[in-house]
């Protein structure tokens, strides 16, 4: 059971089910860490953020953040633990124990019982997402955040899950998925140095933090990068304008 509170962002409650997570076949975007596909079973209920963290609703717990921005926008500049901060924060006030979700259980939640590149099939436009370029490079986008829910959801009631803000997840990095969990729980074994090394370009490689998976594209990104089985890695410490996350709970 769900308990709401004012502070707390809308949950939505999402059913038990299986997917197929992962690389899909006639992707020509596809890459090495997204495989190899494999069938993930989610045997319980849980529930994730109808949207993103908002800026406002951060600031409950952290005032003085981001002053002047709109906080109807989702919130950016938050490195993995500064979410983590947040999440317990409030599930000392709520009394719920509030996460952030596994991957695999934002890409089920993401896909919605889709197979395709994206939500709606295999092309994403600016009406459907918030991003910036074309694939060829030319600028589309607004190059600006949105407000959350500025654009239709998924078949979830979901918004938001590709473009405007990347969102961490609870799972360390791994380059791909080969011994990932298949009951959709978070993957939280560390990875080695010889595998992160091997999965960032070196220029991104910060020698000796730990790495946390990110999800969903951003406002300033190309729309291969929104797709729904694309994945990539931060360090757990850093900020960026483009990143930010949503909650999940374990529904009992």
């Amino acid at each position: 059971m769900i308990c709401e509170t004012q502070l707390a962002p809308t949950l939505v409650e999402l059913p038990p089910g299986s997917f197929i997570m992962g690389a899909t076949d006639d992707d020509k975007f596809v890459t090495d860490t997204e495989r190899p596909a494999h069938r993930v079973a989610i045997a319980n209920r849980f529930a994730l953020g109808r949207f993103p963290v908002t800026v406002g609703e951060y600031r409950a717990f952290a005032p003085r953040h981001a002053p002047g921005e709109d906080p109807d926008w989702p919130v950016v500049n938050v490195s993995w633990d500064d979410a983590q901060a947040y999440c317990a924060w409030l599930a000392s006030i709520a009394g719920q124990p509030f996460r952030l979700p596994s991957e695999a259980e934002w890409e089920y939640a993401c896909r919605a019982g889709t197979r395709a590149s994206f939500v709606d099939g295999d092309q994403i436009t600016p009406r459907e997402a918030n991003f910036l370029y074309a694939e060829d490079g030319q600028r589309i986008g607004l190059g600006r955040r949105t407000p959350a829910g500025r654009y239709a959801p998924n078949a979830f009631g979901l918004y938001d899950l590709l473009g405007n803000v990347c969102e961490w997840t609870e799972d360390a990095w791994h380059r791909n998925y080969a011994g990932a969990p298949g009951d959709g729980s978070a993957w939280l074994a560390a990875a080695s140095s010889t595998e992160l090394t091997a999965s960032v370009p070196e220029h991104r490689v910060t020698c000796g933090e730990p790495r946390r998976t990110i999800r969903g594209g951003a406002w300033d990104y190309l729309p291969r990068l929104l797709r729904s089985a694309w994945r990539d890695s931060l360090p757990r410490t850093h900020h960026r304008d483009n990143v930010g996350f949503r909650l999940a709970l374990t529904v009992c």
